[in-house]
Formats: structure tokens, sequence, C-alpha cells
């Protein structure tokens, strides 16, 4: 260096240490560039020869981007000691390295002015102070921050213009390869690409991404995974994952299209620092780049477009689309097909009864705000009357169903045997293979001969599991044999028999109905207690149906006399109350059970009778016992009054509570006549006449409050 740079460094500065600050922007960098590297680390020496003692090195930042929303742990390190008065000088081989933001860049060079720190690079020394110094600084800062810009500019166009020719390559999903032109190809291994194609079978079968998962773990049988590593993929063979199927029937590659921006990268702001995360997957015709029969795929675009349909239709999200919904294992045959006439909202269905099998059709309305729901109606009735329209429709076709479901039994271990079959053949070569490694190797050389060794007997024991199973599968193959043909021919010509039969299972009565049925909206006419159903039906036919809205079975089967007592007492006395009047009745529900206060509950809500879990109290109204507690005497005593006219009594219905005004308890021949009581312990019913007292004890033999007179 210079004499007139040397002439910058002072005994403040020297006293202090010099540190040398080591990036590089990728691991790649960081693995090939090696003589960068050691330029870097070659700083130290000449920040020695020009007078710094104490020489720091910081490379923790070595592999880590200077470009914003990176967390560079060395740089905030290299700051922070400057700012702290520890550092004479700050060394790196050029300025970019410091920084490729103006913030960052900006901030370093307050805090090396303020703290009286130098800076060096590999040509130069600058001293802040000088305002020629940190002019230059601020040039070359400046020039750092474009050049990255422009560089990202100019990757980031030839990147998109190669991705709209379809010849960027990116991660490749399991069952593709590129070839030796670089061409997107099926993969060249036969058993990955049954492996790919099992899927798209199973889902045409099974209509879930939920069942197909489930059958290849009922099955155990292992699909192909890529394993990322250190940018190669590995292929792996594993129990799928239900998220790994959904990918698979979502991602366009495998129509044969070509997508490119499928995930979004989305900064965020948390916690004070910029994060980048890659979005929820768009649409393959939303993306930045999208080509369709770019490449062969598994499945044609029609069919891809159909699978994304019916995911969207298996979503319980009902409001999310306004197909159906997947089909279920409830007893409710239109479950997910139904939807409100009034508000639009797809109906819920619910099970109740003794079994929990029986279906209630309900739209929720705005219940969930504070409202009520828009209707509901029991589901048994209204599915036999659709069980008759699908019937009417699906009887001619009896008989090609029975020659599909034939086809089916011949072929219902195809999947797995072929599935097995494949994945011996690769055992097999992979045994040989590692024999091969074995018998070759040095038997001296036991370290070596024992591991390959002990990969050729696992090889082998996977090889003959495999095996196993595979002999198992075949052995359990059952032939279908000309007498079970005839039967299913049978079967075919009566299909309603076989519709009604107990053991037809609801899950494919309701796989039928979503076969062809779009959806149904059902309107309620409540002048008419009627309900109205519009059928779309699959192919844009329309069916118009009307049908009594069922009543819930209770209702048939309360008693007159019960509902009368119920309408009566409900408006002042509470449910329990009401049930206590009905078992003294005598009177039983429509199951002949005893009332309870829920059972009274559930008979107001079916027959709409207004009322209350709880008795309104009533300050001018007192019943028997309140009426004595008021007056300070026994029940008897008022029953006296009662009897002989002198007091007045109403009860809504027999056994019903006394209901005795208060007006009445504190009226003049009343309370002469209680007051006459407690003085002398008779009771006087007539004016005063001796002749019509009745002498009662002075302490009350019917309850045991103290004071009371009767």
């Amino acid at each position: 260096m210079s004499k007139w740079a040397h002439s910058k460094v002072r005994s403040e500065h020297v006293s202090r240490k010099a540190v040398v600050y080591l990036r590089q922007s990728s691991m790649t960098q960081v693995r090939e560039n090696l003589e960068s590297q050691r330029l870097q680390y070659a700083l130290a020496e000449r920040a020695r020869k020009v007078g710094f003692a104490q020489v720091e090195v910081i490379d923790s930042d070595l592999g880590v981007s200077a470009a914003i929303g990176s967390e560079r742990q060395g740089f905030d390190r290299l700051v922070s000691e400057v700012a702290q008065g520890q550092v004479g000088a700050v060394v790196s081989r050029e300025v970019s390295r410091l920084s490729r933001t103006d913030k960052d860049w900006c901030h370093l060079l307050e805090v090396c002015q303020i703290f009286d720190t130098l800076i060096m690079d590999e040509d130069q020394i600058y001293d802040l102070s000088e305002i020629d110094d940190q002019l230059v600084l601020g040039i070359k800062g400046t020039m750092s921050v474009v050049e990255l810009k422009v560089l990202r500019m100019r990757m980031l166009q030839g990147r998109d213009e190669k991705a709209r020719r379809g010849e960027l390559k990116t991660r490749l999903a399991p069952g593709f390869a590129h070839d030796s032109t670089g061409k997107l190809v099926l993969h060249p291994d036969q058993r990955v690409r049954d492996a790919i194609s099992r899927i798209f079978r199973k889902f045409r079968e099974l209509w879930s991404a939920r069942q197909v998962f489930m059958w290849f773990h009922d099955n155990e049988i292992v699909l192909p995974v890529n394993h990322w590593g250190g940018g190669v993929a590995e292929l792996e063979w594993k129990l799928p994952t239900l998220s790994f199927i959904q990918d698979v029937l979502r991602n366009p590659i495998y129509a044969g299209a070509y997508v490119y921006g499928r995930r979004p990268v989305e900064t965020t702001f948390e916690d004070g620092k910029l994060s980048k995360r890659a979005g929820s997957p768009r649409e393959a015709e939303e993306c930045r780049v999208f080509l369709r029969d770019h490449h062969e795929g598994y499945i044609d675009w029609k069919e891809y477009e159909l699978n994304r349909k019916r995911l969207r239709q298996n979503s319980m999200r009902f409001e999310s689309d306004p197909a159906t919904a997947a089909v279920r294992s409830g007893h409710g045959l239109l479950g997910g097909v139904l939807r409100c006439g009034h508000c639009g909202r797809k109906l819920h269905v619910r099970y109740q009864g003794k079994k929990g099998t029986t279906p209630r059709y309900f739209c929720k309305g705005d219940y969930d705000s504070g409202g009520s729901y828009c209707l509901s109606f029991g589901g048994h009735k209204v599915d036999r009357r659709f069980s008759e329209e699908i019937l009417q429709v699906l009887s001619p076709l009896g008989i090609e169903a029975s020659l599909r479901a034939t086809e089916e039994l011949r072929s219902q271990h195809e999947d797995r045997v072929q599935a097995l079959s494949l994945e011996l053949e690769q055992l097999d070569y992979e045994v040989t293979r590692a024999f091969e490694q074995y018998d070759q190797v040095d038997p001296r050389n036991r370290l070596v001969a024992a591991e390959l060794e002990r990969r050729w007997n696992a090889k082998l024991d996977e090889q003959e599991r495999v095996r196993q199973a595979l002999a198992t599968l075949r052995a359990d193959r059952q032939p279908v044999t000309s007498e079970v043909e005839v039967k299913l021919r049978e079967l075919g010509e009566d299909f309603e028999r076989v519709w009604h039969d107990p053991g037809c299972p609801a899950k494919l009565k309701k796989k039928i109905v979503h076969s062809l049925v779009e959806e149904i909206t059902v309107t309620l006419d409540e002048d008419a207690s009627m309900l109205r159903f519009v059928v779309h039906w699959k192919g844009g036919c329309h069916t118009e149906l009307g049908l009594e809205k069922p009543r819930p079975a209770t209702a048939t089967k309360t008693s007159s006399d019960a509902l009368e007592i119920i309408r009566k007492m409900a408006p002042r006395y509470g449910d329990g109350q009401i049930a206590a009047v009905l078992n003294k009745s005598g009177l039983r529900t429509g199951r002949d059970k005893r009332w309870t206060q829920t059972r009274v509950a559930t008979a107001r809500r079916n027959y709409s009778i207004p009322g209350q879990r709880e008795a309104t109290p009533d300050p001018d109204v007192f019943t028997l016992s309140q009426a004595a507690k008021h007056c300070c005497v026994s029940q008897y005593t008022i029953q006296q009054l009662v009897k002989r006219g002198l007091l007045e009594n109403n009860q809504v219905v027999t056994h019903a509570p006394w209901e005795l005004r208060r007006e009445d308890l504190e009226s003049e021949p009343i309370r002469t006549t209680l007051d006459h009581l407690k003085r002398t312990g008779k009771l006087v019913l007539e004016g005063g006449h001796l002749r019509s007292q009745i002498a009662l004890p002075i302490e009350n033999k019917e309850d045991d409050n103290e004071g009371y007179y009767g």
C-alpha cells in the first residue's frame, strides 16, 4: 500500500483490533470458488502489515447472500463491535462484500464515522472523516446495489424466457425424468410408471383422495417419492401420505401440461424481519407460464379437469363450491346434494334415533350469527321417495350394471398383484447386484465384506417377504364361477330388490345418487307444509317433486289430552312442573315413557307450543305452600278456607299447582279470621259465630315450621 494510505492509520486505530469480514453469496461458491476464499483470508496479513497487532476474522457469513431479507449474523456482529468502539478498521476484499442493500451500507458507514473506524479493501484505506473518502465509498456502495439489481433482473428475465418456451428445468414430480436431449418424458422405470398410473386408476374407482390413500395403506402398496439432497433427486419407495396423493391428483404435470410459477413466493414482514415463503398452489391456468400438451402425461386434460372438480366436490366446506360433497358412510341418501332454495346454502345432515342412523336434513341459515335455522325436515320419508325416482331411472340398466360388477370381481386383485410383481422384479435385480458387489470384494477385507454381506442378506429377506405376499395373494384369489355370474345377471334383472336388500351398503347407494344427480334444490311452503324439490340431473335435465313435510315421529304419538295440558300450562309453568302434572294425571309419552322436563320441551318444539324451561315467578300469585308461608299458617288452614268458599282458588288443570292471589289473602275477612286463629287457636269460618268454630292445636302437625298456627 502507498505511504498516503498508511498515513490514515493512526495510533488510536491500531490500539484497537482490525476485523476481516468474509462473505460469499452461495454454498456453491463456497465449495467451488476456493481462490476467492484464499484471497479474502489473506487480508488478515495485510491488516497486520499496516500496524494492527490484533486481527479478528469473521467468516460465519460464507454462503449467505447480502440481498434484501437475508439474515447475516456475521455482519450484525461486525456492526455491533464497531458500535462498541472495539474496531479500528473493517477489512474486506471488495466493498460489495460488506452489503448489497442501501440500508445496511448506510448503517455501517454511519457507525464507522461516529466511532472513527477505517474501512479497508484490497486497494485502499478509507477514512470517513474525510469528505473525499465518503464520496468514493458512497459511489462504490451505490454501484454495488445497482450491480446486484441489474444482475438479478437479467437472470430473472432469462429464466422467465426459458420457462415460456417450456425449457426451464425445475424439480420434477415423481414419475418423470429428462432424456439425453433435456426433454421431459415419463420415467423409464416401468415400476415407477405403473405406480403413478395406479393412483389415477384408484381415484377413478373410489372418487376420494382419502379413500385412495387408505387403499394403498391397507394393501401395503408403496409409491415412488423423490428425495432431494444436494440438488439431486433420489427415488425412494414408501407408503404415501395423504398430501402426496392429493398433490399428484392436482398437479397438472401429470396431464401433460408445463406450468411455471405454480407456487408464488410471498415476502412477509414478521418479528421485525423480512421472510420469504411459498404461497398456496395456483390453478394451472393462473400460473405465469401454462403450456398444455407440452409432454406425454399419465392422463389427458379432460380427466385432469374432472379430477380437479371432484376434489373440490369432496371438500367439507360446503359453501366453497356448488357441487356435491364426497360420498361418506352415513345413512342419509341425499347427504351433500341438497341445497336450500331460500338462502342458497348447502344442507347438513345429522343422525338421530336409538341407533343414530335416522337422518335429518337442515339448513343452518344465520344460526351461527345469532339467528335461526332456515329449514329442517326428517330424511327417512324423503330418501324413500327419491329411491323410487332413482329406481325408475336405473332399473332398465340393471343387467349392464351386473355385467360391470362381474368384470370388477374378475379383476379385483389385479392392481395389488401387478404392484407386487413389479416390486419382486425390482428386488430380483437388487439382490443380484448386491451379490455381485459382495462376490467381487477381497474376502480378506472383512470390514467391507461384512457390510456388503449384510446388505445382500437384507435384500434377500425383503425379496422373500414380497414373494410370500404375492403367493398368498394369488392363492386367495377366487375366480368368478359360472354360477356366480348367472346369479349376478339375475340380480341385475331385479335391481329394485337389490337396492332394498339390507345387505346393500348405504355408501354404494349414495355413490349412485352422486353419479346421477348434480344437486337438489329444496324450498319449504310453510302454509301448505309442503317441501318442493327441483332435481338437477347430470346432463342438464330437471325434475320437480312435491312432498308433504315429514312430521317428527313423536308428533303422531303424543295423546291429545297430554297436548291439551301442555298448551294450558306452558304460558305460566316450566317444563318440569308440566311433566309432574302429566305423570300425576297418568299420561305417558308417545313411546309409553314417563314425562320429563326434556320430553315436555321436545313436545312443545315439535308442536310449536311457546313456553319456557323454568316457571316465570309472579309476586302476586302464590301456590298452596307459598300462601301458607305468607300467612304463617298451615296448608290445612288454607285448604279449609278454600273449601268453605271464603278464599278463591284457581287451577289451570287438575293436579296443577293452586293459584291464590295476594289481594285475596290480605283481604279483611281472611285477615280477621287468621288473627283470631293465632290468638285463640280456633278457626272461625263464618263471621264470628261459635257454632262454626274448629279447634286446632297450636303446634303445626303438617310441617315443622315453628310459629305457624293451625
